[in-house]
C-alpha cells in the first residue's frame, strides 16, 4: 500500500505527511513519529504501516521538520520545540481519541507530548525510546563517552565525521547491521533507502542541531524518568534486547515507573526494532491499540 502524501502548514514549519488510510476506520487513529539521523516517516514506518491500516487504523506519519521531504523549520531544533510541534500537528490534523507512537527521538517526543497534554492521547507506544537515560551511555566509561561526544559536537568534528560516514556506503551498511540485526529484515531496498536519506544530508544536519541542544558535557539535558509517574496514558514499550543505544535495563525501569505500562522485549533485535522484528512489534502494537480503543 502506497501512502498518500500531503503538506501541512504549522507555526514556523511546513511538514510532509504520509498517510495510510484504512478501508474501514474501526480503530484508533495512530500518529507515528520517526527517529533521528538518516530517518524519515517512510523509512521507519513503511514496513508496518500498511498492516496497521489494514487492521482499521488511520495511520499518519510525518517527516519531522528538516527530515525526509519536510523543509527545515523556522525555529531552533530543541526538544521542547519538537514536542510543541507534535501538539501543533495533532491540532492541525484535528485528531481526537488517537494513539501516538515513536522511535528513539520520536519516542522522546511522544513522552514529551504525553506530559504536555495529559489525558489527550488514548494510548501510546515507545520503541528504543530517548529520554530515559542521564547520559549517552551507562557503565564505567559513561562520563568519558559523554564528554568526548560533547567536545566532538561543539568543535564540529562529529558533523564532519558523520558527513564522511554518510558518503561511505560500506560503512553505512556496517552501521545498519547494528540497528537492524536480522539479515532478512536488512533488505537491499532498505539499505539503499537509508543511504539515499543519508546522502541528502538534511536530516543528519537537523539531528546534529538537536544533539547540540541535548548533549551537555556531563549529561543529557532531557531526562523524563522522574516524571513518568505523571503519565496516566496506557503505554506499550517495545525494545530490542540487543539495542546498543538504549540499554534494556533503562526501559525496564521506565516500565515500572509508568502507572499503566507493558513491556515487550524483541529477542536479538537492535535499536530499529520495528524494522528488525516486525513480527514482534506489529502484533504487540495491534493488541495495545485494540485494548485501548474504548474509554
Amino acid at each position: 500500500m502506497t501512502p498518500r502524501r500531503t503538506r501541512i502548514t504549522l507555526p514556523g514549519a511546513e511538514v510532509s505527511v504520509c498517510e495510510w488510510a484504512p478501508a474501514d476506520e474501526s480503530g484508533l487513529p495512530l500518529l507515528l513519529l520517526h527517529g533521528g539521523g538518516a530517518d524519515s516517516a517512510a523509512l521507519s514506518w513503511g514496513g508496518i504501516a500498511p498492516e496497521l491500516a489494514a487492521a482499521g487504523h488511520r495511520v499518519i506519519a510525518p517527516d519531522h521538520p528538516g527530515f525526509g521531504e519536510s523543509p527545515r523549520a523556522d525555529w531552533p531544533v530543541t526538544q521542547e520545540r519538537l514536542v510543541q510541534y507534535v501538539g501543533d500537528l495533532v491540532d492541525a490534523l484535528a485528531l481526537r481519541d488517537y494513539a501516538v507512537a515513536g522511535l528513539s527521538l520520536g519516542g522522546g517526543m511522544t513522552l514529551g507530548h504525553l506530559l504536555a497534554r495529559p489525558g489527550e492521547a488514548r494510548a501510546a507506544a515507545l520503541l528504543g525510546c530517548y529520554g530515559l537515560m542521564p547520559r549517552l551511555a551507562d557503565g564505567p566509561t559513561a562520563a568519558l563517552t559523554q564528554l568526548s561526544t560533547f567536545l566532538l559536537l561543539r568543535t564540529g568534528l562529529l558533523a564532519a565525521m558523520t558527513r564522511s560516514y554518510a558518503r561511505n556506503p560500506a560503512a553505512m551498511e556496517r552501521g545498519l547491521r547494528d540497528l537492524v540485526r536480522s539479515p532478512e529484515a536488512r533488505t537491499p531496498e532498505l539499505v539503499r533507502a537509508v543511504l539515499a536519506e543519508a546522502a541528502d544530508g538534511r536530516g543528519l544536519t537537523t539531528f546534529g542541531e538537536w544533539q547540540r541542544d541535548q548533549v551537555g558535557w556531563n549529561g543529557l539535558r532531557t531526562v523524563y524518568t522522574d516524571r513518568l509517574a505523571e503519565i496516566d496514558t496506557p503505554v506499550l514499550l517495545v525494545h530490542g534486547d540487543r539495542d546498543s543505544g538504549v540499554p534494556l535495563a533503562r526501559v525496564e525501569t521506565a516500565a515500572r515507573l509508568l502507572p499503566h505500562a507493558r513491556l515487550v522485549v524483541a529477542p536479538d533485535a537492535g535499536h530499529w526494532v520495528q524494522r528488525d522484528r516486525p513480527d514482534v512489534v506489529l502484533p504487540a502494537l495491534l493488541q495495545h491499540l485494540a485494548e485501548n480503543a474504548h474509554a
